[in-house]
């Protein structure tokens, strides 16, 4: 079970937190100082399922530390993973504006602390803020954004430009070559982001480091040039390196 850890003593961290969200960037002192009342830190074991889909959606919740899952379970009862969330990544908001449901689950894949905020702080907000209720829709816009870049991603371009471009995401735009990036989590669960099985991420990352010239140990990928990785990656899609939406 996760643990809950009240905020009293966070209470600056809390507001500091919050406003780094575009969700709160303009919101009010007084529901900025409703939520830090309110917030509380949850701790979660490799492997402890934070809510499961279907669950009601009584909070949402801002990542500080480690990396969440986000999953949907299909009809045959296999996991589609539909994200891959750290440090700063806000998520389960969206649902104070739909049925109040959860429409996937989260799970740690490591140790993991949120910041767990109560939807219904959330929901009244929306309702008596115009300012709020468009700053929600601007999120949602952001989100929608990001799901069409995916579909694009999955219709047009290979699994091996797919793991391109996953790895230029890991990369900034200044960084000289050659670029030794870290993992962030296993394989396997890249893999599944990336909407392909472990044999296909294998082959295909064989075919990566065959047009780009990487290396690839363990965890540890040294890629030799971004120019040489972006020309091969970006090719199917109508984006650029950088995109705008990477972080």
């Amino acid at each position: 079970m996760a643990h809950d850890t009240v905020q009293n003593s966070m209470r600056i961290n809390t507001k500091d937190i919050l406003v780094r969200q575009s969700l709160f960037a303009k919101a009010s002192e007084s529901l900025l100082e409703n939520f830090v009342q309110a917030a509380t830190v949850k701790t979660l074991r490799k492997g402890e399922a934070l809510f499961l889909q279907g669950e009601d959606a009584d909070a949402f919740y801002i990542v500080l530390s480690g990396w969440i899952k986000l999953f949907r379970e299909t009809l045959d009862g296999h996991e589609a993973v539909i994200d891959m969330l750290t440090n700063g990544h806000i998520f389960g908001e969206s649902a104070t504006l739909e049925d109040g449901i959860y429409s996937f689950g989260a799970e740690a894949i490591e140790d993991v602390r949120v910041l767990r905020l109560p939807s219904a702080i959330l929901k009244k907000a929306i309702t008596d803020d115009n300012g709020m209720a468009l700053a929600m829709l601007t999120s949602l816009s952001r989100h929608r954004k990001q799901q069409t870049r995916e579909i694009e991603s999955l219709t047009l371009q290979n699994a091996s430009q797919r793991i391109g471009c996953f790895l230029l995401r890991l990369c900034h735009r200044d960084d000289p070559g050659p670029i030794e990036l870290k993992l962030p989590y296993d394989k396997s669960l890249i893999a599944a982001r990336l909407g392909m099985k472990s044999e296909t991420f294998s082959r295909a990352l064989n075919k990566l480091r065959d047009e780009t010239g990487i290396s690839v140990k363990g965890a540890t990928v040294v890629i030799p040039t971004l120019q040489t990785m972006s020309r091969f990656s970006c090719s199917a899609c109508s984006n650029e390196f950088p995109c705008d939406d990477m972080h």
